[in-house]
């Protein structure tokens, strides 16, 4: 047996993660478990979706700590090899080329910016298609705090895919416009047939802690009833109450509400009845990539 760790960082519009992933390498299997993550929420779509548009000073500062500060866990961790990957906020920031290499003078570390169609490429590589079953139809959706990616699997192979500037930060500021969430549902709603019934397959912090609040197995779907009754409890609270009788995170209890509305509005679109919730995202899919890389490598050896 064999045990590799890698890492990926993944700088997002709510907040900026650091995952460690142990890959264990038996003689049958390669394994991939989580080692830890660490999240902080430094919100660069609060400053790249609005007004101006440039990431200001205060949030550049604490973007580079942050960096900083997961640069030096990396070492201790002594992973095997990281990649730095930056969406939406950056991606649309005025000032994305400066902010970039200025982590990366303080840092050493390089943020590569990738798209949205990217984002779902990083999706399809999580060997999510080992998870479903091939005799159905699958919709894999990512909200964001900038945009929300979705993939459409059909009998496990990656049929399309889009990228729609819809996310919780951009709800929060008003920024979502009706032509972006009109042609998220016209994308939705024209799902061929053949395609259907639907099953949703989420991603993301927000679909997460509601699947945490339903208290549903590990493994178990979320159906559109306890989505819609999940919200509407949430939504009862105000977003202090939230934070001290829920147990949220500042960060976490103003857009999990946006969040879940929209996951309800993807339900309703694609007629689908439930959401599995495998706990994936865009930080699993970039390790899954470097182990690809490195088995390749060796391979050329």
């Amino acid at each position: 047996m064999k045990i590799l760790k890698f890492a990926a960082i993944d700088v997002g519009s709510n907040a900026v993660r650091l995952l460690f992933m142990n890959v264990i390498e038996n003689k049958h299997e390669v394994v991939f478990r989580k080692s830890s993550l660490v999240r902080m929420p430094v919100r660069l779509g609060e400053d790249a979706f609005y007004g101006e548009r440039v990431i200001r000073t205060e949030k550049v500062e604490k973007l580079m700590h942050t960096i900083a500060a997961f640069k030096h866990l990396l070492i201790v961790q002594d992973v095997l090899s990281y990649r730095a990957c930056a969406t939406s906020a950056i991606r649309e920031a005025a000032n994305s080329t400066r902010v970039i290499q200025y982590i990366k003078e303080r840092t050493g570390i390089s943020i590569e910016v990738i798209d949205g169609r990217q984002e779902a490429e990083l999706v399809y590589s999580n060997r999510i298609v080992e998870m479903i079953d091939k005799k159905r139809s699958y919709l894999y959706v990512d909200v964001g705090g900038g945009s929300t990616e979705m993939t459409l699997f059909s009998n496990r192979v990656a049929v399309s895919s889009e990228s729609f500037d819809i996310g919780t930060i951009r709800y929060l500021n008003g920024e979502i416009s009706n032509r972006e969430m009109h042609r998220m549902k016209e994308y939705l709603e024209k799902i061929p047939k053949k395609n259907k019934p639907i099953e949703i397959i989420g991603s993301g912090g927000n679909i997460n802690k509601i699947f945490k609040l339903s208290g549903n197995r590990e493994g178990m779907a979320l159906s559109l009833k306890q989505l819609k009754n999940i919200c509407s409890y949430i939504e009862s609270f105000t977003i202090e109450e939230r934070i001290h009788k829920l147990g949220f995170n500042p960060d976490r209890a103003d857009v999990i509400v946006p969040a879940t509305k929209l996951f309800l509005n993807i339900m309703k679109w694609s007629a689908s009845k439930k959401v599995l919730i495998p706990k994936i995202g865009v930080s699993d899919g970039i390790v899954h990539l470097l182990y690809n890389d490195y088995r390749n490598k060796k391979t050329a050896v």
